[in-house]
């Protein structure tokens, strides 16, 4: 697993969670893997899996595990317990200047330098690229977008820097790398026009876009009940309380705009764009890691009478996601494995936007994970029998 972010609060729970998970110090709640319909699915155990990473912070491993667990995110026993294993990722994490270094295809081919050479010094049989660091502003569209000759000469050019940090990251797994890849956030990533072939084009399977972790996750529960039932829904309100790193984040109004588009698109494809989705995301220092989303729906009913639901929905958002890309690291293995390549639309179960699918209702999308990852392993099995 190369995480790009691995020092953010989402890659060090995750690396915390699988180190003791390897170790058979925590059991395996919260990861969909895990549980029984899996159970003929050959999948990587937690003890194969090895972390590498890129991010912009050099702060050791361990004394970001410490901090989340001074917050209350993590048991701050089980940090000290698997600190000799935070050292040893350590030694495989690579800073990232803030700072240009030459052509932006330079740093492309910097980026996957690091993760090839992450992959023969490991011996390992592939690495999974997950982004999971700070959601970006997104970039004002351009021609080059829309073009793969004009893009690849703007990557030479070294006044240019018109793709962000997400999507060079990207382009290194996916062309330059032949790594699996998923987006686990809003950032633009592979969303460009002129890249949409990339994954197929360089044979590997990809995933993405915006983890579904906490108030998305249960309204695409929920939405489908009121559509099946004929009860029209007229409004779905939500506010969202959140601190620390993710909070300071999307007080961005560039930053927040690409996570409020993400988190409305499910409802208004469940339900009808006549949908009143007001919704917004608030940076409340205070709350550190812990995140709180209120939801307010309004439906009408038989014979013109009002249905009211209100939630609350209140957990670490760190660790709602750590596990999930435990699994998607897992599973585009198990894809890659197979001979699978370009966006797997199964793996939208996962995602709030979801690449090469427009299913967004939870129960679909939990029945055709399973169904794929069952056809997946055979596929694999026969793969390499032959």
């Amino acid at each position: 697993m190369w995480f790009v972010g691995a020092r953010g609060s989402v890659a060090t729970t995750a690396t915390v969670g699988l180190a003791a998970l390897a170790e058979g110090l925590a059991a395996p709640v919260g990861l969909t893997t895990a549980g029984p319909e899996f159970d003929g699915v050959a999948l990587p155990a937690f003890g194969d899996l090895v972390v590498g990473g890129h991010d912009v912070d050099d702060t050791p491993l361990v004394e970001r595990a410490r901090r989340l667990a001074s917050g209350g995110m993590l048991p701050a026993r089980l940090v000290e317990a698997v600190a000799p294993r935070l050292d040893a990722v350590d030694a495989d994490l690579r800073l990232l200047p803030r700072t240009p270094r030459g052509t932006q295809r330079d740093e492309i081919e910097r980026r996957a330098a690091d993760i090839r050479d992450f992959r023969e010094r490991h011996g390992l049989a592939r690495v999974v690229v997950i982004d999971v660091a700070s959601t970006e502003p997104l970039p004002a569209d351009r021609p080059e977008f829309h073009d793969r000759a004009a893009l690849e000469a703007v990557l030479d050019d070294p006044a240019s820097e018109r793709l962000p940090s997400s999507t060079l990251s990207a382009i290194a797994a996916v062309a330059a790398a032949g790594a699996p890849y998923a987006c686990f956030t809003p950032s633009l990533s592979l969303g460009i026009p002129a890249l949409q072939d990339l994954a197929a084009e360089s044979g590997v399977p990809v995933a993405g876009q915006d983890g579904k972790t906490g108030e998305t996750l249960l309204r695409t529960v929920l939405a489908p009940m009121f559509a099946s039932r004929g009860m029209r829904v007229l409004s779905w309100a939500g506010a969202n309380l959140l601190g620390g790193g993710d909070g300071a984040t999307l007080a961005d109004p560039g930053a927040v705009q690409s996570k409020l588009v993400s988190k409305n698109r499910g409802l208004h494809d469940l339900l009808g764009d006549d949908v009143v989705t007001p919704l917004h995301i608030d940076n409340v220092p205070d709350l550190g890691d812990l995140k709180t989303a209120w939801d307010h729906v309004h439906a009408e009913g038989f014979l013109d009478t009002r249905i009211t639901l209100q939630t609350t929905w209140s957990a670490y958002d760190s660790t709602l996601a750590a596990p999930l890309v435990i699994d998607l690291a897992r599973l585009l293995s198990l894809a890659d494995g197979a001979g699978v390549t370009g966006p797997v639309a199964e793996l939208g179960y996962f995602f709030k936007d979801p690449w090469g699918s427009d299913v967004h209702a939870f129960a679909r999308q939990a029945d055709d994970l399973v169904s794929w990852a069952l056809r997946t392993a055979v596929r694999r099995s026969a793969a390499q029998v032959a």
